[in-house]
């Protein structure tokens, strides 16, 4: 029988998790074209901030040269053979992640690309990730052209099965950026994907629409509206969902508008909010910071989806935003 991904040795020596007061719960923003015009201005003041300067100069940077290592991110990945037999050629903080959890080193991570992109968005992500010890992080391909979320979840379901059965494990974590995350994120919630995927990242996603879907006359962009259907579909009830969901959003992010439209709000899901100050829409995942949160997270999740050191902070159900 497959293992279960954060399960094994090394439970019994852990810190007890202090007991914490609940911190409390935060409502979706009340919508109305007055509220989302109040945002908006709240956002422009963020972008001409100093801080919102300087993301902005460094997002142009990471376009220009991510739009050069594009085209190396349209050839399919290379399936590396992740079984090891011996840590002589590892790093120490590889090494540490292995001897330590050697089911949390070896739980798949499958990173999921946003709209008109690929797979080279996460170069420098995955390098990190395998830096700290994972060394089974996958990277998918998708339609650059994709049209329907829905479509493309199916899509992602069959992909993740063949890891899953590839792997052995049971369950595994994604990362998506962008469209990506929506994408993850409807598997998991409307198609059943909780039963496969442990935990789920999403960085930039929006995952309430952004305004300038409006401006996109395609399928996908009515999907990406604020209060369509699709995500009318997603704001019903979803109990028992066992996935565990943390959100990246940046308060200069210029593709989510309302920015803190790429908060994740269900009362349902086990959920935190991590606003990301200074960093643009393509930058999320090659921010410094944002990777070695989520390489810190994904190395301290028990199998229930709880945190086993006292250190690290725990996930809960519509907690306070956490700020990285």
């Amino acid at each position: 029988m497959a293992r279960q991904p954060g399960t094994g040795a090394g439970r019994s020596g852990s810190v007890p998790r202090p007991v914490r007061a609940p911190r409390p719960v935060i409502a979706p923003p009340p919508r109305g074209t007055g509220n989302v015009l109040i945002r908006m201005g709240r956002d422009l003041r963020a972008l001409a901030s100093p801080r919102g300067v300087r993301g902005a100069a460094l997002e142009s940077v990471w376009v220009a040269a991510h739009l050069a290592i594009y085209p190396l991110g349209v050839v399919r990945e290379r399936q590396r053979n992740s079984e090891r037999y011996g840590f002589e050629d590892l790093r120490p903080r590889q090494r540490s992640l292995i001897v330590r959890d050697l089911h949390a080193a070896g739980t798949p991570i499958l990173l999921v690309h946003g709209w008109v992109d690929n797979r080279a968005i996460f170069t420098v992500l995955n390098r990190r990730l395998r830096s700290h010890g994972f060394h089974r992080v996958v990277t998918l391909n998708y339609s650059p052209v994709t049209n329907d979320i829905r479509a493309a979840a199916r899509g992602l379901a069959v992909e993740i099965e063949a890891l899953v059965a590839r792997t052995g494990y049971e369950r595994i974590h994604v990362v998506g950026h962008s469209l990506g995350g929506l994408i993850a994120r409807y598997y998991v919630q409307c198609l059943g994907g909780d039963e496969r995927v442990h935990t789920l990242v999403t960085l930039g996603t929006p995952h309430h629409g952004t305004v300038g879907a409006h401006f996109i006359p395609t399928q996908l962009g009515r999907q990406l509206r604020p209060g369509s259907d699709l995500y009318a579909e997603m704001e019903e009830p979803a109990p028992g969902n066992r996935t565990r969901f943390v959100a990246y959003w940046s308060d200069i992010d210029q593709i989510i508008v309302p920015h803190d439209n790429a908060r994740l709000m269900h009362p349902d899901l086990t959920t935190r909010n991590v606003l990301v100050h200074g960093v643009g829409h393509m930058s999320l995942p090659i921010a410094g910071r944002v990777a070695n949160e989520i390489s810190t997270l994904l190395s301290e999740l028990d199998a229930d989806g709880s945190t086993i050191s006292a250190g690290v902070t725990p996930l809960r159900a519509n907690a306070l935003d956490d700020s990285v």
